[in-house]
């Protein structure tokens, strides 16, 4: 069997965008989606990639996603604004908000916006990435379908709700740190059950709360948060920020990312940018730096999103390998 089949990263995204389109997708909320999920890919973030396609084609053919939903925007202040997704994909939604408060918070020092109504965001750094490449500080919190049991319970609750941020730095790419509070993000999970592949050991428990190696039934189970406890309990913390905060619904109230049956999932995110220059009295660019350079001298430290920034480069240089599985599942929604 071909371990898959070769891509330029242009030729993954007009692949992408002809099967949203054909799934009855807008060209323009198509183009957003693809952009970010070959990003993902791009980045070797592979569960927030293309395996997301196919499930995103379908539920645009159900209803359950809104594929010509126009964002809108209510803006509650001069630093404040309030996104409705509209049930539709949280990509144009939320590049609209960026839009918005890289003015905001140049004038107003922080800018806030609230996104509801929402979908699966992807990959948190590729938001906040975009502020940080505009000279802010992007922090972005999202709630996501019940994956996550809280701390001594069995049945899932909270989403894994990512973190992301990213800084600028005045002579190298943005430093992003992007992080699942699930040991492993849920999208890796559903990729290794596409391939055919098993987990690692403590990544997930099974249906009845014991630790599997098989996707499926992980996907059926719980999450392992990280750090236990405190992970549960940052779980909840998202919770409150990315879903109660903005009028959204809680992972438990929300229907799943992966089939295309039920209603819209309607989750929320948070997106907040920051103007570090005024804010640190002009000196974040050095002080950042003092940082990284702290960091870097120890031995075996390793700067957060070093991996994602190589694999991008690999990715420009010779495209994207896609599996078979994957390839064929892509040209089956162009039938």
């Amino acid at each position: 069997m071909s371990e898959g089949e070769r891509f330029t990263l242009a030729e993954a995204r007009d692949l992408a965008v002809k099967a949203l389109v054909t799934a009855g997708t807008a060209e323009g909320n198509a183009l957003s989606v693809a952009t970010a999920l070959v990003a993902a890919e791009a980045d070797g973030q592979k569960g927030h990639g293309l395996s997301r396609l196919a499930s995103y084609a379908g539920q645009v053919r159900t209803g359950k996603v809104k594929g010509a939903a126009e964002p809108q925007i209510e803006r509650l202040s001069a630093s404040a604004i309030r996104v409705d997704a509209g049930a539709g994909f949280a990509f144009p939604a939320l590049d609209c908000a960026r839009d918005a408060l890289v003015s905001m918070a140049r004038s107003q020092m922080i800018a806030v916006a609230a996104v509801y109504n929402s979908h699966h965001f992807g990959q948190g750094g590729y938001h906040v990435e975009r502020l940080a490449e505009q000279g802010l500080v992007g922090l972005m919190l999202g709630n996501s379908p019940q994956a996550i049991a809280p701390w001594g319970g069995t049945q899932g609750l909270f989403g894994t709700n990512p973190i992301a941020m990213a800084a600028p730095r005045r002579e190298a790419p943005p430093l992003v740190i992007d992080l699942s509070l699930a040991k492993v993000a849920r999208g890796k999970v559903m990729a290794a059950a596409k391939t055919g592949q098993e987990i690692p050991e403590g990544w997930a428990l099974d249906a009845e709360g014991r630790p599997t190696r098989d996707p499926e039934a992980a996907l059926a189970g719980t999450m392992i948060p990280m750090g236990e406890a405190k992970g549960a309990a940052l779980a909840m913390l998202v919770e409150i920020l990315s879903a109660t905060l903005v009028g959204a619904n809680h992972g438990f109230e929300a229907s799943s990312f992966f089939t295309a049956e039920g209603p819209p999932p309607g989750v929320g995110q948070l997106l907040l940018a920051f103007d570090p220059t005024p804010l640190s009295g002009g000196g974040f660019a050095d002080r950042l730096e003092i940082l990284v350079n702290a960091l870097q001298s120890q031995p075996g430290a390793r700067l957060p999103g070093t991996r994602r920034l190589t694999a991008r480069e690999v990715a420009e240089r010779d495209g994207l390998l896609v599996p078979a599985a994957i390839v064929a599942e892509i040209k089956a929604l162009l039938r």
